[in-house]
């Protein structure tokens, strides 16, 4: 079984992706069988065309409308459509989870429920040919495993029902935001231009298991799809089938072993601020990025009550770390030593359960087992919304817990 890595070059959309996947050998009769499944046939139609971009070859996928059907869809009337079409469960649940979170990205940034979001672009005939197009492909490919690069978002601005917005789309910020997904910077480019769709990002978002390529891999095939703009260099998406070395299922000593790094660590004792600012002072600590912050109460000179506090900081920003001492508390010192640690290889990412997706921590054990442990966040907020116990959540998610989608590779 191959493995498949997606290739952003620079950025990613639901037409490049079609193409890439026509271009690597998915049958035009896979892509479109879905859609005539779900009644969607004589509105529209779907041509795959050679292409160039900047002197590249590769398939730019067409979709010209017949009857263009509404002009406006909601949530609401394109999940009937899809949970009541004739499809395969597993089609069925890759097409439902893409639209999902395009509904959940748009109810957010315009403040309204999913259930309420009219799709403008996102309902138009060519982006359900898009979506359910590159899910029918990924699903007769079958992968074992999906890879894709960090893709760039783009500048400036684009034309859309709403208006004309700024580019990243606010959709394909709030998509960013929800799965984690790390993107690049356009690096100082003076281009501007639309370099990554919110259908593009939300297909990435919810087929992709590892949001970084392999470290090591050999290259099988693979398709290109050429993007409808044009800049000066090329637009397009590799699609690539690989076989790859370092997924999850490699249980080789060297990457099950423990890990040993080093830290730093960071203290002091304060006794003239108040515990509000000392508070505050934690937290500013660990948002910047301190892997573990700890603090007591404990006497001092004169007998006044101050407080010991220790940091555990990443050892590259040791420095940085020290400026907030002396910017953000009182102290006129700060203690510091280089120690080292042994630590377990672990990964964030998500599981889906009966309480839908939930954000998880994986632990790698050196005997080759793995540990899964939700959020706490999930658990309080699950806590809140369904009004049972912490304990009873954390049983349900433990064994109604299915496939993990991963958001990084082991470290």
């Amino acid at each position: 079984m191959d493995d498949i890595l997606i290739e952003c070059s620079p950025g990613i959309s639901g037409d490049m992706l079609l193409g890439a996947f026509y271009d690597l050998g998915v049958p035009k009769k896979v892509i479109e069988q879905p859609l005539i499944d779900l009644g969607l046939k004589n509105l529209y139609q779907l041509d795959f065309k050679e292409s160039k971009s900047c002197s590249i070859r590769g398939i730019k996928a067409k979709v010209e409308y017949i009857d263009s059907g509404p002009s406006k869809r909601t949530w609401r009337s394109i999940k009937e459509l899809i949970l009541n079409g004739h499809l395969e469960d597993k089609l069925k649940k890759i097409i439902y989870e893409v639209f999902e979170s395009l509904a959940i990205a748009e109810g957010k940034v315009h403040g309204i429920k999913s259930e309420d979001v009219h799709f403008h672009e996102i309902g138009a005939i060519d982006s359900l040919v898009d979506i359910i197009g590159v899910c029918a492909a990924f699903n007769y490919l079958n992968p074992k495993w999906v890879y894709c690069n960090e893709p760039t978002l783009g500048k400036g601005f684009v034309q859309t029902e709403h208006g004309k917005l700024s580019v990243p789309a606010p959709a394909v910020i709030e998509l960013v935001r929800q799965k984690n997904i790390k993107v690049l910077s356009n690096c100082g480019s003076s281009i501007e231009g639309e370099l990554s769709t919110p259908t593009g990002i939300a297909l990435l978002a919810n087929l992709v298991d590892y949001l970084e390529p392999p470290s090591k891999y050999s290259i099988n095939s693979y398709g290109v799809g050429i993007g409808n703009l044009n800049f000066p260099f090329p637009n397009l998406v590799r699609v690539y089938k690989i076989a790859s070395f370092n997924n999850s299922s490699d249980n080789d000593n060297e990457q099950i072993s423990p890990k040993c790094e080093e830290i730093i660590i960071q203290e002091a004792w304060i006794d003239d601020q108040t515990s509000e600012d000392i508070s505050n002072f934690l937290e500013k600590l660990r948002i910047e990025g301190a892997y573990d912050v700890s603090y007591q109460a404990i006497n001092m000179k004169k007998n006044r009550i101050g407080f010991s506090i220790q940091a555990i900081l990443p050892i590259e920003k040791k420095e940085f770390f020290r400026r907030l001492w002396f910017d953000y508390s009182n102290t006129i010192g700060v203690r510091e030593r280089t120690q080292s640690r042994w630590i377990l290889l672990r990964r964030r990412g998500e599981c889906s359960t009966i309480f839908g997706n939930i954000k998880v921590k994986q632990t790698l054990k050196p005997d080759g087992s793995i540990i899964m442990k939700p959020e706490n966040d999930e658990v309080l907020r699950l806590n809140l919304e369904h009004k049972i116990s912490t304990y009873e959540i954390r049983k349900i998610i433990k064994e109604s817990s299915n496939k993990f989608k991963a958001f990084e590779n082991w470290k």
